[in-house]
């Protein structure tokens, strides 16, 4: 009797002859190569899902919701407020990181991590002792995600210094920049016009003094 070949197992090509030709054979071993290789794309098999499970291991490949469990492994608090790529960022970098923590190598690079540029750090200071200043440079032209920005700035400092130590944060805004057409489209900002609504200086002409 003929059998429909969808209806029986690819695994019959591994037994030996004398089985290929029974269809009770193909059909129980279907339910396995259901199980262990998967029928399509949309339901794969444990065969596909255990080569892929470095995946789920390497915070750039794995998906977002898994990232609060890999970040439990090494032991890092994600803040609800980090972006998807922020939070990669840290599970990433974060072991070697734990080597440096306290010292002004160690939080330069945390902030670089969150902010996307390296921050000045001046720690020679005779008084008061102890002291430091964070200048840390912000692009973000939106006021409120402004203030957020700094408030997680402040979290990450107040975390990664050490104990006894004191700061003070000096961000640097931008407060006006040349931008194209588009991009003040884009930015929704009103339109700054030289000599119109924007001024270079001051409108009083300076005094001189004579020798």
């Amino acid at each position: 009797m003929d059998t429909d070949q969808s209806d029986v197992s690819s695994y019959l090509d591994h037994l030996p002859a004398i089985f290929r030709h029974e269809p009770f054979v193909g059909r129980c071993l279907l339910a396995f190569e259901k199980v262990l290789s998967g029928t399509d794309a949309q339901q794969p098999g444990l065969e596909t899902t255990i080569g892929s499970l470095a995946d789920y291991l390497d915070p750039k490949s794995t998906s977002a919701e898994f990232l609060p469990w890999l970040a439990g492994w090494v032991t890092l608090s994600l803040r609800a407020d980090w972006d998807e790529a922020t939070k990669r960022s840290f599970i990433q970098q974060i072991v070697p990181l734990y080597r440096l923590r306290g010292t002004k190598a160690g939080l330069q690079r945390m902030l670089e991590l969150y902010a996307g540029q390296r921050p000045d750090i001046d720690d020679d200071f005779e008084q008061p002792a102890h002291f430091f200043q964070v200048r840390l440079t912000l692009t973000e032209p939106d006021p409120e995600l402004l203030r957020r920005k700094l408030e997680i700035a402040r979290a990450i400092i107040d975390q990664e210094k050490p104990a006894h130590a004191f700061y003070a944060l000096q961000p640097a805004v931008p407060t006006m920049r040349l931008v194209s057409k588009a991009r003040q489209q884009e930015l929704k900002a009103p339109l700054l016009i030289l000599g119109e609504n924007t001024l270079l200086g001051t409108t009083t002409q300076a005094s001189t003094q004579s020798p």
